[in-house]
């Protein structure tokens, strides 16, 4: 790989896996202050409210920034500038009009829509939701886009806008309903509000970073000749529909297998209503820690399919190769701790995170964090199969994960002796079926795949070693002190324990240095070759 080109992906790389350190930050600040204020049955409006957002959010969107930056990536790197507008002026008006559609069914049918999910009291939510569909749909143009051209500043920047009023309107509209003494849906609702208001603010911004871009770029030649709008529109939609309907399918899936659950504690279970908001509530407070993992590979996978995709174009399979590499060994430096780390030491996280949460929290969050690696590694390998032209294939390994997920939950959660136990374990089943029919697809049809064991092995010896020693640290501290310094001092000696081994180990490459600010000079110091 150029030099150029390679740090045009690391530093693209970077600039978001900074961005999304400083949105989870916020993030934290913003939805477990939340959680806690609205406990486990409210937690429960909440969840859902998110799921059916989530569903319609990536009927709209899932397949506008891959297929904008892919189309823009190779059709700037074969300089043709006049394609390039037309790409993102007919994806503008397509996607706004799709955006439209979904806004509407949440924000007129939002009674209907909660009561098919199961949870009546979503409604509100749901409802304030709405409007956060459509913004969407524009945002992500405009960041497929600059993503097309490798910058991830405008990206970054509407990221961080988005959350901070997220949590500054969110938390302020929630804590106030709260004092008012308003029921656990209307808090919810006004939590969640600040999630429309972000999205919204994050429109101009980005429309002016666009402008600003293209000044910096000046007036490059116009002389090709673009395909007509139809025909735009017809190859946004080929790639863009392929994933759309694979990034829907797991989040269908999720909606269906809510529903599930809901209705086996309640109806097969036999638990009351209440004690099923309790119990699905602290699942889902599971869910949203074992979650902050894979949004953290989100930025890399964002940053490789453009990469990978102009590599290919260019006919320079070895640098896709290359890239696919560095980023599934980034990948496993992130999501082999996280998952470890998670799982053993899941009663301190949850004590901490959650007090006074039901007591299956901590057993629940044990088993997500495993399913945390297999998570991450599915995001990896759909993004390696979107780059390189064969997304299709996710259209057979997702709906395989996920009858896989619905089948044991229904089977384990209807067992009253199981009930809720059984959910994050048809959650683990469903990531193993994905991620394994996955590396095969990308075995088979990418002449120049990665080496998935040789890049993982050395990360899983670190994350191994890292767990043990983390884990053996709070035990020892917690006889003494309390949950938080426990905890506090077991992830700071794991986190010890890690970086010293994947040096000493050499699980980490200069190469894979550069995704970090200033990582070629920390390199140098590091004596990593």
């Amino acid at each position: 790989m150029s030099e150029s080109r390679k740090q045009n992906y690391l530093s693209g790389a970077a600039i978001l896996a900074i961005t999304v350190a400083i949105t989870k930050i916020i993030g934290l600040i913003y939805k477990y202050p939340i959680l806690n204020i609205l406990g486990d049955a409210g937690t429960t409006h909440f969840d859902v409210t998110y799921r059916v957002y989530n569903l319609l959010l990536t009927i709209s969107t899932a397949g506008i920034p891959v297929a904008m930056s892919r189309l823009i990536s190779a059709a700037n790197a074969t300089g043709r500038n006049v394609q390039v507008k037309r790409y993102f002026r007919v994806g503008l008006a397509a996607f706004s009009i799709l955006g439209a559609v979904c806004s509407s069914l949440m924000i007129f049918f939002p009674e209907w829509i909660a009561n098919l999910m199961g949870d009546p009291g979503a409604a509100p939510g749901i409802q304030v939701l709405g409007p956060g569909v459509f913004f969407v749909c524009i945002i992500s143009v405009f960041r497929g886009y600059s993503q097309g051209f490798s910058n991830m500043l405008p990206t970054a920047i509407s990221q961080i806008i988005e959350v901070v009023f997220k949590a500054i309107i969110g938390i302020s509209v929630a804590l106030w309903l709260s004092s008012m003494n308003y029921d656990s849906a209307a808090v919810s609702a006004g939590a969640i509000m600040g999630v429309t208001v972000g999205l919204g603010i994050s429109i101009p911004v980005l429309l002016i970073e666009k402008r600003r871009s293209d000044r910096k770029r000046g007036n490059l030649p116009q002389v090709d000749t673009p395909i007509s709008r139809k025909e735009t529109l017809t190859e946004i939609l080929s790639i863009g529909i392929p994933i759309t309907l694979s990034a829907s399918l797991l989040n269908i899936i999720s909606v269906i297998d809510t529903k599930l659950i809901l209705d086996s504690l309640q109806n097969r279970a036999g638990f009351d209503t209440d004690m099923t908001e309790i119990l699905y509530g602290v699942y889902a407070k599971g869910v949203n820690v074992a979650n902050i993992p894979s949004a953290i590979i989100v930025p890399l996978t964002v940053s490789i399919v453009p990469a990978i995709s102009a590599a290919l174009a260019r006919k320079q399979r070895g640098e896709a190769k290359e890239v696919m590499e560095s980023s599934l060994r980034v990948a496993n430096l992130i999501a082999m701790p996280a998952a470890i780390g998670l799982s053993v030491m899941s009663y301190p996280i949850f004590q901490v995170l959650f007090p006074g949460s039901n007591e299956a929290g901590p057993a629940l969050l044990s088993i997500l964090g495993i399913g945390t690696y297999f998570i991450c590694t599915q995001l990896i390998m759909n993004a390696f199969l979107q780059a390189s032209g064969h997304e299709k294939f996710a259209l057979i390994s997702l709906p395989v994960g996920g009858a896989v997920k619905i089948i044991t939950n229904y089977i384990l959660v209807s067992n009253p002796d199981i009930n809720i136990y059984g959910a994050p374990v048809g959650t683990l089943l469903c990531y193993v079926a994905i991620v394994i029919m996955d590396i095969i697809f990308i075995s088979v049809k990418i002449k120049e795949h990665p080496n998935f064991f040789k890049v993982s092995i050395r990360p899983l010896i670190c994350a191994l070693v890292m767990g043990a020693g983390a884990w053996a640290v709070y035990g020892i501290v917690s006889r003494f002190a309390g949950e938080l310094i426990s905890l506090a001092c077991g992830v700071a000696v794991g986190v010890i324990i890690y970086f010293v081994l994947i040096i000493a180990l050499k699980a980490i490459t200069r190469d894979d240095m550069k995704l970090l600010p200033k990582g070629e000079k920390i390199a140098n110091v590091l004596r990593i070759k």
